[in-house]
């Protein structure tokens, strides 16, 4: 898009390039049809709702980190619908229960105290437990999902062996914008420690933060261990990338409103790095800015590669 019809857009806003969009679900698509595996959209990585009706004939439906997400999965993209919380209220379960296929508890407590009460609102639902492979090879700890004193996810250790009658399926996430080796070694801890329950499953969720729509990502690999472990196990695998759809499919158009200097020549933009890019506060990124170097001109936009709306956030101290 040139300078003169990005002056025409409100500012922010975040610009989808839809030819980018479709490239990253076609290479989704193809890993189905190698497959049958099940990919669904992680709300929490691309939630993008206007997008959904090009998103549907490739994916199968949402996963859903609570009540608000499971609707907005629910109303607008109208398959299936897998939620998952650390832990439910009691005033949303019954909601949650309606609306959703597949709900996948964190604790056998949770799944004792509520299991039940939801197959009775839902006699279809697919109940399932989120387990801790207990490894991880995340690039910062801050994110690492299995890492010490977790809340995420129940460890072998505490296993139930009580709640296996009404357990459809198991759930880990242990990966973070990583590649399919990643994947490949987290799968061997999962086996390692839960092998002993896994043939007893209908459906394993892998999880996200499979960095699949990445250039030199291993996706023949992928397609490898997803058709290995179908049958070793005869299991339905499901996959959650988020960040993975919208990756490096847009940009985030902002305008400068001021230039200061304190050591450096400082952007001040009409953005937040929390309402935009939340990551950049606590992570090192940093995106390529191109475009205006004077205030006041909307011309500066941010090359996104990482999640939410496009994929990576901006880091708040561009240099010009």
């Amino acid at each position: 898009m040139n300078n003169e019809n990005i002056t025409k857009l409100p500012s922010p806003c975040w610009l989808l390039e839809e030819t980018l969009l479709r490239n990253n679900l076609e290479c989704l698509k193809n890993i189905k049809e190698q497959t049958d595996a099940k990919i669904l959209l992680a709300l929490k990585g691309y939630a993008l709702w206007k997008s959904f009706p090009l998103l549907k004939p490739y994916l199968d439906g949402c996963c859903a980190s609570g009540l608000h997400e499971a609707k907005l999965a629910d109303e607008t993209f109208s398959k299936e619908v897998h939620t998952y919380a650390p832990a439910f209220k009691e005033d949303e379960i019954d909601e949650i229960a309606k609306i959703s296929h597949h709900l996948v508890f964190n604790s056998p407590a949770q799944f004792k105290r509520f299991a039940s009460r939801a197959k009775k609102i839902n006699p279809s639902l697919s109940l399932g437990l989120r387990v801790n492979p207990e490894y991880s090879e995340s690039p910062k700890e801050i994110y690492n999902p299995c890492g010490l004193y977790s809340r995420l996810g129940t460890t072998f250790k505490n296993m139930d062996n009580s709640i296996l009658a009404e357990c459809d399926g198991l759930h880990f996430h242990a990966l973070c914008e990583q590649d399919s080796t990643a994947l490949e070694n987290v799968l061997k801890n999962f086996e390692k420690r839960f092998l002993e329950y896994i043939p007893q499953m209908k459906w394993i969720n892998f999880g996200g933060g499979h960095h699949i729509t990445r250039k030199g990502y291993d996706v023949t690999k992928l397609i490898t261990l997803i058709n290995d472990f179908k049958k070793k196990y005869n299991v339905q695998v499901y996959l959650e990338p988020g960040e993975a759809i919208g990756w490096e499919t847009g940009t985030l158009i902002s305008t400068v409103l001021d230039i200061v200097d304190n050591g450096m020549k400082l952007a001040i933009l009409d953005t937040s790095a929390e309402a935009h890019m939340p990551d950049t506060i606590i992570m090192p990124y940093r995106d390529r800015g191109s475009g205006c170097r004077k205030s006041g001109r909307k011309s500066l936009y941010l090359s996104s590669r990482r999640k939410y709306m496009f994929g990576r956030r901006y880091h708040g101290g561009l240099q010009f």
